[in-house]
């Protein structure tokens, strides 16, 4: 009988292989990172040869440690970031482009085009979303536009488009060496952030591709998040024998981490602190409109029953830190911050906006650019560290307000994952912000997690939701200990300081 779950976790910065038990824990583990590329200000792209060997490479070292038998694993559920965007040729398997990162900024030109057209109402009632360059569907148009090898493969039925989870998965159940046996799928959840899938229908919307110019021939099968999609293929080099093997499960890597969080009753909500940070709440059965510049979206799909979600997302968390580390080498590794955010009170008066990459929700202003306000002669590097750690949190704040406001729910505890959220100095500042209880599992892999009980859940390693809530253990929870005067004031200038980073890049 089965022992494990893998999962594969293919995020912005790195691709991982996890080995899930039985009772959601973590046996083993193996992370590789990749490239970033940056051609031009604003752009970001990948190799996806690059994501598909980094995410071989950590599978073959968990296989190569000998800590468990492949013969164990019951199947392979994937997560992966959402909406960065990989046009192939199906006959060579070889991408026709580099992948255009979600946090890629270059068709914002396109977007305002899209916005003139007067397509917003259209877009945001078929597709829950708000028309922005962070989408899927105005990266295919501009590979198809500026690489010709792409629109001529698409009018020879040859091209292929997907999300990362459908990249990885075509390659693990065949490719172009097993054509027979490849699947071209995508999950709900990750074809609800291309904007061009219709949430209501299932299915992607035939209007809005022809307005986009966009051919349905490239798009993958739409497909619930915990079902046998395939079987890894024979043949692929450190990965023989895991031959024959369910891949069983795809799903976003927020929705994934909404699900590894075990938030299946409506009204829950997670907070996740990648990257970027991902605030997402479990809607139920019925989509709920947002008035507030969030997104509304399929979280995931089981069986017949599709759970919808409220999303909003700020582009900047982690990365933040990383830039501190990297860029400005005011640390030497990103533990480093919280050692010395613990040394002040407070930020001196100063605020990070890490508009990097403009902003996303509730503002969506892609001309917006970083900012950092309030300097004076005695602020110090912990003071920078401190409101970098405010920053990320203050987000979250505007996220959860717009998502209190949409919902009518008053939301009293967010559950929290992701690498940051095992800052203790961090937290304690998220939940003083939100003036709400901060609960952190033991357990913070929850992207992955969430990625093998879909797969588990498909092929009956776990036999429901119940089951599956029972796993979850608590490792702290965190709760709000500041004045409401101070937390107001605070709020108050970060609003302000937000305001003088919007509309900053000139634009027509």
């Amino acid at each position: 009988m089965a022992k494990y779950v893998m999962a594969l976790d293919q995020g912005t910065t790195s691709s991982r292989a996890i080995i899930f038990d039985k009772t959601g824990k973590i046996v083993t583990k193996s992370q590789r990172e990749f490239e970033q590329i940056y051609p031009h200000a604003g752009w970001v792209e990948h190799n996806p040869m690059d994501i598909l060997f980094s995410e071989y490479q950590s599978i073959s070292t968990i296989l190569g440690e000998g800590l468990i038998n492949p013969k164990d694993i019951a199947c392979i559920g994937v997560t992966n970031q959402r909406e960065t965007t990989i046009l192939w040729n199906k006959e060579t398997g070889q991408p026709v482009y580099n992948a255009i990162v979600w946090q890629c900024r270059r068709t914002a030109e396109y977007a305002e085009q899209l916005k003139a057209q007067g397509l917003e109402a259209e877009i945001k009632e078929k597709t829950g979303l708000v028309i922005d360059a962070y989408f899927s569907a105005t990266k295919i148009r501009w590979i198809l536009d500026n690489i010709p090898e792409a629109q001529a493969l698409a009018d020879e039925g040859k091209l292929l488009f997907g999300t990362v989870e459908t990249w990885l998965i075509w390659n693990l159940s065949g490719g172009a060496v097993h054509p027979e046996s490849a699947v071209h799928v995508t999950d709900y959840s990750n074809a609800s952030r291309t904007m061009l899938f219709n949430i209501n229908t299932l299915q992607w919307d035939e209007e809005i591709c022809n307005k986009l110019g966009i051919p349905m021939s490239i798009l993958p099968t739409p497909v619930p998040s915990s079902k046998v999609y395939g079987l890894v293929a024979p043949g692929i080099q450190g990965l023989e024998t895991l031959e024959g093997i369910p891949i069983s499960g795809a799903i976003g890597d927020q929705p994934g981490a909404l699900f590894g969080q075990n938030c299946f009753k409506p009204g829950m909500v997670k907070s996740t602190y990648g990257t970027g940070v991902f605030l997402l709440m479990n809607t139920g059965s019925k989509r709920v409109d947002s008035k507030n510049n969030l997104t509304s979206g399929i979280v995931w799909g089981i069986g017949d029953e599709v759970t919808y979600g409220l999303e909003g997302s700020a582009f900047i968390a982690g990365a933040a830190i990383q830039w501190l580390r990297d860029g400005l080498q005011l640390i030497d590794k990103a533990p480093r911050c919280d050692e010395l955010a613990e040394t002040v009170e407070d930020s001196n008066g100063i605020y990070l906006v890490p508009a990097f990459a403009g902003l996303g929700a509730p503002y969506w202003d892609m001309y917006a650019r970083g900012i950092l306000v309030g300097l004076t002669r005695g602020v110090t590097r912990a003071h920078l560290c401190r409101a970098t750690l405010e920053a990320i949190c203050y987000q979250v704040v505007d996220l959860l307000n717009a998502m209190r406001s949409d919902s009518g729910i008053d939301i009293a505890s967010v559950r929290v994952d992701g690498g940051a959220s095992v800052s203790d100095v961090m937290m304690q500042i998220q939940s003083d912000l939100l003036n709400c209880e901060v609960n952190r599992p033991k357990v913070v892999e929850t992207t992955g997690l969430g990625a093998a009980y879909c797969a588990g859940l498909a092929v009956g390693f776990w036999k429901d939701l119940e089951e599956i809530e029972a796993n979850r253990e608590v490792s702290k929870i965190y709760t709000p200990d500041m004045k409401e005067s101070v937390r107001e004031a605070m709020y108050a200038g970060w609003k302000k300081a937000v305001t003088r980073a919007m509309d900053w890049i000139d634009h027509d």
